[in-house]
């Protein structure tokens, strides 16, 4: 039990880490486009990132796919830029819980989970020695771990909102516009210094 908690707060602490702040400006920027009222659809956008990040998590720490890691620090904040950009330009998702607009969103988290999972998937299987099926546990409690953390980003992300919204009267138009062009812009920052370096 105490490695799987230990496993389930690595998760929380991966998800979080100000350091490693790529995951953390994903999930905000991905938050921005939508409002209070459809939160039910913001967390299945992050859950569709969580089984994303987990399958590919989870192929290479049984190394069924590599891939170089020169290219996943690139990927992963052009899928910030990509996701700001879809924030600002793209129709808003309206509908049901399963919409056409909506349904193409829950695709994007999901295959951006894929390329972010790859992030940290070197690290993991590092952490534990490539042994086969000991990985199982500890892969699901470290993935339990990065939704728990995802939905404590979310809950503060539209926490601050609400209080902007409620003090100055933030209006959720200009919260998108600010938040994802923040995201977008530190992302493109990320992207060229990754090309000239």
């Amino acid at each position: 039990m105490e490695e799987f908690q230990a496993f389930v707060q690595m998760g929380i602490r991966h998800i979080a880490d100000p350091a490693a702040y790529d995951h953390l400006l994903f999930i905000v920027t991905l938050c921005a486009a939508y409002r209070l009222e459809e939160w039910k659809k913001v967390l299945l956008l992050v859950t569709a990132f969580t089984v994303g990040h987990s399958l590919t998590l989870a192929l290479t720490a049984f190394n069924v796919l590599r891939a170089p890691s020169d290219l996943i620090e690139l990927l992963i904040p052009v899928t910030i830029l990509l996701t700001s950009l879809n924030n600002v330009i793209a129709k808003r998702p309206e509908g049901g819980l399963f919409s056409k607009r909506l349904s193409l969103n829950y695709a994007l988290a999901l295959g951006f989970g894929l390329i972010h999972g790859m992030g940290f998937a070197n690290f993991f299987r590092a952490l534990m020695g490539g042994e086969g099926s000991s990985i199982v546990k500890p892969l699901f409690a470290f993935n339990v771990g990065v939704e728990l953390g995802q939905i404590a980003i979310v809950l503060a992300f539209f926490l601050l909102f609400y209080l902007l919204n409620r003090l100055f009267n933030f209006l959720h138009r200009d919260w998108n516009l600010y938040v994802s062009g923040a995201g977008g812009g530190v992302a493109l920052v990320l992207i060229l210094q990754l090309l000239t370096a």
